[in-house]
């Protein structure tokens, strides 16, 4: 039933999802992943309390919600070299004054004791989820950003689904049985091999996709690949072996996180699947690696 229930999920969602990187303008897809953020982000400060921390719940909300109205709200979309130094500028200037800002909120609690793992927590919570969803709405602002994160997608998408398979039907060696009891290396080089498959097809066939987009209206001619000589594939596959090296990453941490909270789930939002957090723990490792390689490309 609980399978029945993901893969239901996964038909509803994984639409919706694609229509907005491929079609929604740029501040629509900020404020979605803003909204993403906001909801992954209370999973984590719940997950907090199981921790015996005592978070600073509204003024993290209140910090993300305007990080991402910066991105949805600031100019330089059709102008990916300054919509990449305003991210940029943005970032920095958050991750500078977050320590800062959330330790003089927590001034005001009665029991001191509480106030620095409170203000730990909270920028914790901004590197960890706001950063990486920043990063992947910025993504869709450079060039050929659609195709960049529709990659991106596939290629965690892919990599999860034959992990999961892989290490059901092959597994034999655990790869970290205190954290992930179920996880192993065979469904590690499953997901490996997806990532590589996702990037060599990509390689091959991003001219015809990216046509075939433009044909059927999905996408404007900046967001898609159409070069006529292709760059060298050992590049591609470098990036897809550290997209996938990222992604299994963020899962195994979101498994510390939850495991030492004594939960299976981050929250129930998403039938199948757990919390919004349960569903993008890949994601916050993967962005920010495809991210600076496309924001090195344009910056070169």
């Amino acid at each position: 039933m609980n399978f029945l229930k993901r893969v239901l999920t996964a038909i509803v969602l994984i639409p919706v999802v694609l229509l907005l990187v491929l079609r929604a303008p740029v501040v629509v897809l900020a404020l979605v992943a803003g909204a993403v953020a906001l909801l992954a982000v209370r999973e984590f400060l719940a997950l907090a309390k199981a921790y015996g921390i005592q978070p600073l719940d509204a003024s993290t909300y209140v910090f993300v919600g305007l990080f991402f109205l910066f991105l949805a709200f600031t100019p330089g979309g059709d102008k990916p070299l300054l919509s990449t130094g305003l991210f940029l500028y943005a970032l920095g200037l958050a991750a500078v004054l977050s320590p800062f800002l959330f330790l003089t909120i927590a001034m005001r609690r009665g029991d001191l004791r509480s106030a620095f793992p409170a203000a730990l927590t909270s920028v914790f919570a901004f590197g960890y989820i706001a950063l990486p969803l920043g990063s992947l709405a910025q993504l869709r602002e450079q060039w050929t950003g659609a195709i960049l994160v529709l990659y991106l997608l596939l290629s965690v998408w892919a990599a999860d689904i034959l992990a999961y398979f892989v290490g059901k039907t092959l597994g034999r060696h655990l790869m970290s049985p205190r954290i992930s009891p179920k996880k192993t290396w065979e469904g590690a080089a499953g997901s490996m091999l997806a990532g590589l498959g996702v990037g060599v097809l990509l390689w091959k066939y991003a001219l015809l996709i990216s046509t075939a987009m433009l044909n059927a209206h999905l996408i404007e001619r900046r967001d898609g690949y159409f070069a006529l000589q292709k760059p060298p594939l050992w590049p591609i596959l470098l990036l897809s072996a550290a997209i996938n090296v990222a992604a299994q990453l963020g899962d195994l941490v979101e498994s510390l996180i939850k495991r030492g909270a004594n939960v299976k789930d981050s929250g129930a939002i998403l039938p199948g699947h757990g919390g919004m957090l349960d569903r993008i723990d890949a994601l916050l490792f993967a962005a920010p690696v495809l991210w600076f390689f496309a924001a090195w490309r344009v910056l070169q």
